[in-house]
């Protein structure tokens, strides 16, 4: 009895561990609304358990996007801080799903590993079932600490997916979080902040979707060795696009550029 006693506690001071260390990795910016200068935009809700995932749908000018990208977003603010990155996605004919996870944005609720994974799942099948993107190619993107959910996506959803981009890929949360840190204390935050999923993993079950990687070596947020982990790890198509700048700025600085790549995957 004891033992169960001992047990049963560990497991619950565990579980409060572990949702301490998750809210390390969110910083959500919330929003009463959304504001995009000079692109075509509209909202749409899901509603998973008692929370709100709100999403905007940017369009471009064609009638007929060349494909429509899920794009899902880093750590820190919400939709509208990263409309700049996928401007030129939009400008070149390509529709773009922003999802803004629980607690950020207009989204209720708060983040975890766990649950932003199921809602990413959540929002994809809801996708696939709507008639506005029927028989529309998909590319899934990941930004960041969006790389997480984009791999995972991807992953148990190859059948259905064109392609990959993940920009400046975090290789798992326990990584990022050693990078973070001290060497100190890289052994203990090895053993207790652990990934339920990681990119580093889940990309060497993806057989068939290419994969576009977009990093810089001079990225001060993510180390560039964290996006060779993934790449190296990759068994399908792949490319890695290696640019000079900040994190996750190449669609900005080498619009031109980006836009050639992102073509090149649904050839």
């Amino acid at each position: 009895m004891k033992n169960l006693l001992f047990t049963t506690l560990l497991l619950l001071c565990l579980c409060n561990v572990q949702a301490q260390m998750d809210d390390k990795f969110y910083y959500p910016k919330k929003a009463k609304t959304i504001t995009i200068d000079s692109l075509q935009f509209k909202e749409h809700n899901y509603y998973i358990e008692k929370d709100t995932i709100n999403s905007v749908v940017l369009s471009p000018k064609q009638k007929q996007p060349k494909a429509t990208i899920l794009y899902f977003h880093g750590a820190g603010g919400n939709c509208m801080s990263y409309v700049p990155f996928v401007k030129p996605l939009v400008k070149n004919g390509y529709e773009v799903i922003m999802i803004d996870m629980r607690g950020y944005g207009k989204s209720s609720g708060k983040p975890t590993h766990l649950n932003i994974a199921a809602d990413a799942q959540t929002v994809f099948n809801e996708i696939q079932k709507n008639p506005d993107f029927k028989n529309k190619k998909i590319i899934i993107y990941g930004a960041s600490m969006g790389t997480q959910v984009a791999v995972n996506l991807t992953k148990n959803n190859q059948d259905k997916i064109s392609g990959l981009i993940v920009d400046g890929v975090i290789s798992s949360f326990t990584e990022i979080a050693v990078s973070k840190t001290p060497e100190a204390q890289h052994q203990m935050i090895r053993m207790y902040v652990t990934s339920p999923y990681s990119a580093a993993e889940d990309i060497k079950n993806i057989q068939s979707v290419p994969v576009l990687f977009i990093h810089s070596k001079t990225d001060k947020d993510v180390p560039f060795s964290q996006c060779e982990t993934v790449y190296n790890n990759t068994k399908t198509k792949k490319e890695l696009w290696i640019y000079e700048g900040d994190h996750l700025k190449a669609p900005q600085l080498f619009p031109a550029i980006f836009i050639q790549k992102v073509n090149a995957l649904l050839q």
